[in-house]
């Protein structure tokens, strides 16, 4: 993405209309500086802003050559005590919003160019708004709308009678198949599958009969999904992602699945069919869920974690063994393949002290 440049107070003003009024920054120094990209602390150069966001990197603040540092007011004094040549600072309560708002400022995404690719195919049933951009090879099912200002990338499959609302953002490949609806200003990376069926079979005689999955997938507005993810279509019902969801890499929805609104799930989390996640929910990398289970708003689940049960209060969860050597692992796997003994032995030496006994 091409970089804009502007002035410190011209940024900070930008990203108060932004948020809402909700970030108003205080620059120390010179707010004409101006800024025309991102670096790290350590490698960032005169026209780039850096971020501050852990006082691990407090000696790369001190040292950098950066044009401008976007801070907490805590670390803000901690480096004006210092006594060293800093760049200008730029201090907010809230300094990792601040600074995402800033990063799409100077960094915002390509213009849609309006109109269909000579590639592309769109069949003659399908409605496709004229501000929208319809790229290379890109397929348009029957009786599919395309919003106003959506791109549909260069491959991009949509699906007949799928919905892609205003704004939205198919890159290259992503597939949204049929019957599929998707939200406003929604951002779908290469390579997700939105719709496929879910894993739905039927038992007999040993052999598995296909269940028809002939539900749909509904997803709101202003969600991202990450490259790789696989969204399925529900059985009966519809699979839901409501408002706000953001979803990371290669990340596994299966049929009548239901995501709360704003919940964030990182990559490589697998959720069976029919679980139904809260608002506002963390679910970290690698975790696994279960299906016809409901978990709680806001709940934060750790990396690797087994969701098997429901989850009824909010909290922070989380369910994986410590790294080890494996020959500590060993010794206690065999110590925990134990317990039952371990504790009916505990029981027989309690109930002897109960009654006076030596053990």
């Amino acid at each position: 993405m091409a970089a804009t440049t502007q002035s410190l107070a011209e940024l900070n003003a930008a990203v108060g209309r932004a948020s809402g009024g909700r970030l108003a920054a205080t620059i120390q120094g010179p707010a004409e500086t101006r800024v025309e990209g991102l670096a790290p602390l350590a490698t960032a150069g005169p026209a780039d802003l850096a971020f501050l966001a852990n006082p691990r990197y407090r000696n790369d603040a001190l040292t950098s050559r950066a044009a401008a540092i976007v801070l907490s007011p805590e670390s803000a004094r901690q480096l004006s005590g210092a006594g060293e040549r800093l760049p200008v600072l730029v201090v907010v309560d809230q300094p990792y919003a601040w600074f995402a708002f800033a990063a799409q400022l100077l960094h915002p995404a390509g213009p849609v160019v309006p109109g269909v690719a000579g590639t592309a195919s769109v069949a003659t049933s399908a409605r496709v708004d004229p501000t929208a951009g319809v790229e290379a090879g890109a397929f348009i099912g029957e009786r599919a709308r395309i919003g106003a200002g959506a791109r549909i990338g260069a491959g991009a499959v949509v699906g007949a009678d799928a919905v892609i609302g205003a704004g939205s953002r198919l890159h290259p490949r992503a597939t949204v198949l049929d019957g599929c609806r998707l939200g406003e200003r929604c951002i779908i990376a290469s390579g997700v599958v939105i719709g496929a069926d879910g894993f739905g079979f039927a038992p007999l005689d040993g052999r598995w009969i296909k269940i028809p999955q002939v539900g749909g997938v509904v997803i709101g507005n202003d969600v991202e999904i990450g490259a790789n993810t696989t969204v399925d279509r529900g059985t009966l019902g519809d699979t839901v992602i409501e408002d706000g969801v953001k979803l990371d890499n290669q990340i596994q929805v299966a049929h009548n699945c239901v995501i709360g609104a704003h919940t964030v799930i990182a990559g490589c989390v697998g959720i069976a069919g029919s679980a139904r996640i809260g608002r506002g929910c963390q679910i970290g990398g690698a975790a696994m869920i279960a299906g016809h289970l409901t978990i709680a708003d806001g709940c934060a689940i750790g990396p690797g974690t087994l969701v098997a049960s429901s989850l009824t209060e909010p909290g922070h969860y989380t369910g994986f063994f410590p790294l080890m050597k494996n020959r500590d692992w060993e010794r206690a796997a065999a110590i925990i393949r134990n317990l039952d003994d371990l504790r009916d032995r505990l029981r027989q030496l309690e109930s002897q002290l109960r009654q006076g006994k030596q053990p």
